[in-house]
Order: structure tokens, then sequence, then C-alpha cells
């Protein structure tokens, strides 16, 4: 007959290690958002510097700002980072990474994304490994 108690603590590990990944793995998360905004505001246009400034990181469990994305504001999950471009004064960073017919484009968004998108997935998956070999032995 099988060991339960060796199945049942099997299990428990198991069931631990995405609860403590997820803690693990937040200031990372943070910390690639952060890096992800500073780089859109070195990129962005500055007029006024109103865009800059409506550049934001929004944390595991916050709210979105209420203008920054169609639909209003969104609570982000817990294994989540989000940066938004815009808020109530700044309705148009559209329009400036995408450009009108009447102004050209000045993307700062995207490029960003796609300057440290291996960066970011990289230290990501670095803080998840560790974080997953620090647990296991729980």
């Amino acid at each position: 007959m099988a060991d339960d108690g060796g199945i049942s603590r099997l299990k428990k590990r198991l069931n631990a290690i995405p609860k403590d990944v997820r803690e693990a793995v937040a200031p990372d998360l943070l910390k690639s958002g952060n890096e992800l905004a500073a780089t859109m505001k070195q990129l962005a246009p500055e007029d006024s510097g109103d865009l800059k400034d409506s550049i934001a990181v929004t944390g595991p469990g916050e709210q979105t700002p209420a203008y920054s994305q169609p639909g209003g504001s969104k609570t982000l999950p817990e294994n989540a980072v989000a940066v938004t471009v815009g808020n109530e004064e700044v309705r148009y960073p559209h329009l400036v990474e995408y450009g009108t017919s009447k102004t050209e484009a000045q993307p700062y968004f995207w490029p960003s994304v796609r300057l440290l998108k291996k960066r970011i997935t990289n230290r990501t998956k670095r803080a998840v490994s560790k974080a997953v070999r620090k647990h296991w032995g729980k």
C-alpha cells in the first residue's frame, strides 16, 4: 500500500508553489513595469510633458487609471503588471503613437515594448525558476 502521507505532502507542496511563486515574482514584475515606463518616458515626445506624466505602472491587485484604456479602469490579477498611458486630462496617447491624417506618428509605446520584451521575458522566467527551486522543498 502506498504511503498516503507522502502523496498528501507532495500535493501540499505542489499547491503551495503557485502562491509562493506569485509572491516571489511580484517584485520582478514591478521592476520590469517600471523599466518599461521609464523607457516610454524617454521615447515619448514632449510638448507640455502631460503625455509623459500620464505614463503609469499598475501593480498586482491594483486598479489601472480610469481613462487609460477603453472600458474604464480594471483591477489586475496578482500575477500581472500594466503600463498604461493616459488619464482624465490626457486622452490622446494613441493619436501620438499612430498619428492622424494631420500629424505624423511619434511612436514611443510599441518601440519600448519591442526593445525590452526579451529582457522582461528573461527576467520573469528567471524569477519563476528561482521561486520554484526555492519553494519546492517546503
